[in-house]
């Protein structure tokens, strides 16, 4: 799929079929993560790759929708944030890093055939308990990743002339 299809045919995905997910197909997204740019190329990240089956209770606790856990996976981005770069105002780039990460999971998943949708309302305690993170690691984001049950839906998106500044 053509890189400008894949910005188009993304979309939130919130109904997931039973179908496994190929580990050819995890691999090669969890290797378009591990290129995403980072500041400084630190790589200050960990990816949690999460199986869902039999552990509906537990993904309740994190995030409360039932279709969160109905793909096979629920992958999660976490910083590392004391080994991420900071900038010289003390703006740290972790959460920045996180982001990149994730929307590189996203988008190969989409360019695979998989549905995935960015959920950022999670319980960030449930998720350091139910996955035993140390400190210094936070969650940043989470998707549950799985064949759509579902069709495109085209997003709403305001004009360029509201999102961008020509100077």
């Amino acid at each position: 799929m053509d890189f400008f299809d894949v910005l188009q045919k993304r979309f939130s995905v919130r109904s997931y079929k039973k179908e496994p997910v190929e580990q050819e197909k995890l691999n090669k997204i969890l290797e378009a993560a591990q290129l995403a740019p980072t500041a400084c190329n630190l790589q200050s990240f960990k990816i949690i790759v999460a199986k869902t089956d039999g552990r509906r209770e537990l993904f309740k606790k994190i995030y409360h929708r039932p279709w969160f856990s109905e793909a096979p996976y629920v992958l999660g981005v976490c910083a590392l944030t004391d080994k991420c770069w900071v900038r010289s105002d003390q703006k740290s780039y972790a959460d920045v890093d996180a982001a990149i990460v994730m929307d590189h999971i996203i988008l190969a998943a989409t360019a695979l055939g998989l549905g995935t949708c960015w959920i950022g309302a999670f319980d960030p305690e449930a998720v350091k308990e139910a996955f035993e993170l140390e400190d210094g690691i936070e969650p940043i984001a989470f998707t549950p990743l799985g064949y759509p049950n579902e069709n495109y839906v085209k997003r709403k998106r305001k004009p360029l002339e509201e999102l961008v500044i020509f100077k």
